[in-house]
């Protein structure tokens, strides 16, 4: 009787030995993935940058002065000013608060609708899932560029208005991912173990399932993320995101494209931070991917 439980345990002693020891294999290979170092690099200096604009030595992105209008970049102007005066520096960095704002935001609304969509379809199945694919396969039918223009138009151009719309557009194709993903886990032991003692379908779905699809969930939203700031970016810039004088990199694209041969540079400064920001989202999230993926290091 003394020895039984001592034997119970090796087995799990073992086992959670070999994920750790893979947990520290896969950490070790990040570190060592220039990619996934750069991601980083990129997306949380992004962040700490655009958290500290109100107290770092920078003016105000709004001041207007008509005086220096289109600068060339200078020890008080490092990336010079735009056609109103205004310190182009100052308007990339707080453009970068707004840009994850609304991607944020706008990557939560829609794996939040996804989430609920594609569970239920994947759950229940039957009419349910027919009806809601049918919904799902509507949206997709449509150019994604064109459904939010569309939609931007409708509502009227605002920020959150923009949301709305960026929203709309992409959680559809979520939706089927995640349909598939619930799809499969409620066939599995543990959901058919919880069905056989009387757990209610939303604890299986809330407290079962979601927890055993999260990996890819996670990974879906982080690779996604770089798609949905090009489409804020690109929305705004046709004029249905932000308006003046809020810094939003799409609109100050658009501010500045009637300067491109006198001031190349109030296209290249925006244009160069959204292009850093999705690759260091893209790069980030195959880090993620490969870190949620327990076939990817052996």
């Amino acid at each position: 009787m003394a020895e039984t439980p001592r034997l119970a345990k090796e087995p799990r002693s073992d086992e959670i030995s070999r994920r750790s020891d893979r947990r520290l294999a896969i950490l070790r290979n990040l570190r060592r993935d220039p990619g996934t170092v750069l991601g980083f690099v990129i997306v949380f200096g992004t962040i700490i940058v655009a958290l500290l604009a109100p107290w770092l030595p920078i003016q105000d992105p709004t001041d207007l002065d008509l005086g220096n209008r289109l600068l060339s970049p200078s020890q008080e102007f490092p990336l010079g000013t735009d056609h109103l005066g205004r310190d182009e520096l100052s308007r990339i960095i707080f453009g970068a608060r707004v840009t994850l704002l609304m991607s944020g935001a706008s990557v939560a609304i829609i794996m939040l609708i996804a989430s609920i969509f594609g569970s239920l379809a994947g759950y229940y199945g039957g009419w349910i899932d027919s009806g809601l694919m049918m919904v799902v396969d509507l949206l997709l039918a449509f150019p994604a560029l064109i459904l939010g223009v569309a939609v931007a138009g409708i509502l009227g151009p605002s920020l959150v208005n923009l949301m709305i719309a960026v929203s709309v557009v992409w959680w559809a194709s979520h939706a089927r991912v995640i349909r598939g993903m619930v799809l499969s886990a409620r066939e599995r032991e543990y959901v058919v173990a919880a069905r056989a003692i009387g757990a209610s379908d939303r604890r299986i779905v809330v407290f079962h399932i979601s927890r055993n699809i999260i990996g890819p969930f996670v990974v879906l939203a982080s690779l996604d993320i770089g798609w949905i700031i090009l489409g804020i970016a690109g929305l705004s810039f046709l004029g249905l995101g932000a308006q003046p004088p809020t810094p939003e990199w799409g609109a100050m694209l658009n501010d500045s494209r009637s300067y491109m041969q006198t001031a190349p540079l109030l296209l290249l400064a925006p244009g160069s931070a959204i292009f850093s920001l999705v690759l260091g989202f893209n790069l980030l999230g195959d880090g993620v991917r490969d870190l949620l993926d327990p076939t990817t290091y052996h």
